[in-house]
């Protein structure tokens, strides 16, 4: 082995010498990351479209989106708040959907089952109905196709005015069901004892 082979393996060894002694540092604070806590991805100012066939189904924007993947685990965050919009067959946006933060989880449980849940001041609102529900927590089943809560909802409409608790519909809020209402109040359009 000459000197100069001899000159090129130690310099190689301390070059590794050097890259595994300064990385020692920053290994040890990358373990005292909580990677449940922590984002494998951050989206800043989300835009989502999906079709079907050509044709324009859902729209969701959001100002912020945060991936997690663990074992068993696979979510999105949305921290700062999501608008969904949903379309009808014509193109027109039928339903929408804002809330302050949610959810979509992708698995849950090591199964591959998507749920959102939209929470803090949920808005529903089918457009060609003119009808509006207002709840704190919402659940979307994609794969069901549809959407439901257990939790007070307040529900406006040109007829009136419904309040009560839990609620299921279809995921477009063509045909909202009050679970348990309450304290009603209706616009009667037609009165037939006159």
């Amino acid at each position: 082995m000459s000197a100069k082979d001899i000159f090129k393996t130690m310099a190689t060894a301390l070059a590794v010498a050097f890259v595994v002694y300064s990385c020692k540092g920053s290994l040890s604070e990358a373990e005292k990351l909580d990677l449940i806590k922590t984002p494998i991805q951050v989206v800043e100012d989300m835009f989502f479209v999906q079709t079907e066939n050509g044709i324009l189904k859902t729209r969701v924007e959001a100002p912020r989106l945060e991936v997690y993947e663990q074992d068993s685990l696979s979510f999105d965050l949305f921290p700062q708040g999501v608008h969904f919009f949903g379309y009808a067959e014509d193109g027109s946006v039928e339903t929408t959907i804002v809330s302050g933060k949610a959810r979509h989880d992708k698995r849950i449980g090591g199964k591959d089952k998507e749920l959102w849940s939209v929470f803090d001041h949920v808005v529903i609102r089918n457009v060609l109905k003119q009808e509006t529900m207002e709840t704190d927590t919402l659940y979307w089943d994609q794969e069901a196709k549809e959407i439901w809560t257990n939790c007070y909802v307040r529900m406006s409409s040109p007829s009136g005015h419904m309040q009560g608790y839990g609620m299921r519909s279809d995921e477009m809020a063509r045909n909202a069901i009050l679970l348990k209402p309450f304290d009603n109040e209706f616009i009667i359009d037609n009165d037939s004892t006159n």
